[in-house]
């Protein structure tokens, strides 16, 4: 992955000068990911509180590029792992070809996936292959999977949290049965979807929740769904969970970007060993994503974005309509690599369709940044993208198009060239 190239140059050392207490860890040389075999793997993962395992296979003496590919993989790796050594998360290499039977009984079947082992859940790392990505996400991991909120001061908390997916429950206490069944819950989504809640009165009154009672909040949305048929057990909060997680407009995270992008929706994050609940529905309509691009900080990308939210709030019930933003300032060095594969300008605002198989796409029709679609507007366009009427096979026929024109100009040129011939062929007739 060519970001890979940024952070590992970060790894090797500070560019300049730097004041105490403001100094950026950089690899010290010490080994800490380990090439894991039938006689260290048991003992490795015992050792540490989490355990992460890339899955990848040794690649040919002869391909340079492969081997420094893995090689800056392991960089970043070993730089993960230097700073949460004091946190006990360990890593490990894994090759599937020369231990087949290891990765089988882990449960590791994605070549160049991270696994992840904490007691006994297995979550699948889906995000950037950045150390300071994965840091993060290990350090929201090893966290307890339910935040407490004792008082309307920290109650504020959720508004500043409207891109995320988040529960919040009200129950009596740590001691609640009903309380251990929404931990286990979150413990299945942990830490990509935030479960929080709360044992006060206050509090409860103020989301207007009963005892026992859940919320669960789409991203974007302003109002809550409370989740029917109280009190809940683990298996109806993970089934409800998973059958409303697709949301309506949802923002592509460094954490879970391969989830969001590539995956279906309706997939577990968190595997547990045996887990019984399996879900498959896609993500997608057809292998297509709706894809808007916005930044967040610029005056028209805000305004787009609130047009975009405005349209999802409209239509939230529809099960259809599924929009991905994508904020550029987020994933400074993949804008060249969209705006070239989608042929467009990501300095304004920009809303598509894309195949996510070929990467086929066509883009609503903005003649420049001042030329924001009405809500309307998107919404109609919306309703096209959705009955078929603007897909992405428009842009193959442009393209068949276009290879026609070629072909008929081929096919003129070889006229040409034959008349040529017959002309050469009279001339040589009239010298004999």
């Amino acid at each position: 992955m060519y970001w890979l190239w940024l952070l590992v140059l970060g790894a090797l050392g500070p560019l300049v000068g730097t004041e105490e207490g403001l100094h950026f860890p950089t690899y010290d040389g010490k080994d800490r990911v380990l090439e894991l075999g039938e006689k260290n793997y048991r003992q490795l993962m015992k050792k540490h509180k989490v355990f992460c395992i890339l899955l990848q296979t040794a690649p040919p003496s002869g391909d340079k590029i492969a081997q420094r590919r893995l090689h800056l993989t392991d960089m970043v790796l070993e730089l993960t792992a230097q700073v949460l050594e004091r946190k006990q998360i360990g890593f490990g290499l894994l090759d599937p070809k020369k231990n087949s039977k290891i990765a089988k009984k882990l449960g590791c079947s994605e070549e160049g996936s991270l696994y992840v082992f904490k007691e006994d859940n297995v979550i699948e790392f889906d995000g950037e292959m950045a150390a300071d990505v994965i840091v993060d996400f290990l350090l929201d991991l090893i966290e307890d999977p339910i935040e407490v909120i004792n008082s309307k001061v920290e109650l504020k908390v959720l508004d500043h949290m409207e891109e995320e997916m988040k529960l919040i429950g009200y129950f009596k206490g740590e001691d609640s049965e009903h309380y251990k069944e929404y931990e286990e819950a979150a413990e299945h989504f942990h830490p990509y979807i935030k479960f929080f809640a709360t044992f006060e009165k206050t509090v409860a009154k103020a989301l207007s929740l009963k005892m026992n009672e859940v919320d669960f909040y789409e991203p974007f949305m302003e109002e809550p769904v409370t989740i029917p048929e109280k009190p809940y057990s683990e298996e109806e909060l993970v089934d409800f969970i998973q059958k409303h997680k697709r949301a309506t407009l949802r923002k592509l995270r460094p954490e879970d970007m391969f989830e969001t992008w590539v995956r279906t929706l309706h997939h577990s994050l968190v595997m547990r060993q045996g887990d019984p609940w399996n879900y498959s529905r896609e993500d997608d309509l057809d292998g297509i994503h709706i894809v808007a691009f916005a930044e967040e900080e610029d005056p028209d990308g805000y305004e787009f974005l609130q047009i975009l939210k405005e349209v999802a709030r409209e239509n939230t019930e529809n099960p259809e309509l599924s929009i991905i933003w994508i904020d550029p300032d987020n994933f400074p060095l993949l804008v060249s690599y969209w705006e070239k594969t989608f042929h467009i300008d990501l300095f304004r605002p920009q809303i598509g369709v894309v195949n996510v198989t070929d990467a086929d796409s066509v883009w609503m029709e903005m003649k420049d940044a001042e030329d924001l679609p009405s809500p309307d507007e998107l919404e109609q366009w919306i309703e096209d993208v959705l009955s078929g009427k603007v897909n992405t096979e428009d842009d193959d026929d442009d393209d068949d198009d276009d290879d026609d024109d070629d072909d008929d100009d081929d096919d003129d040129d070889d006229d040409d060239d034959d008349e040529d011939d017959d002309d050469d062929d009279d001339e040589d007739d009239d010298d004999y």
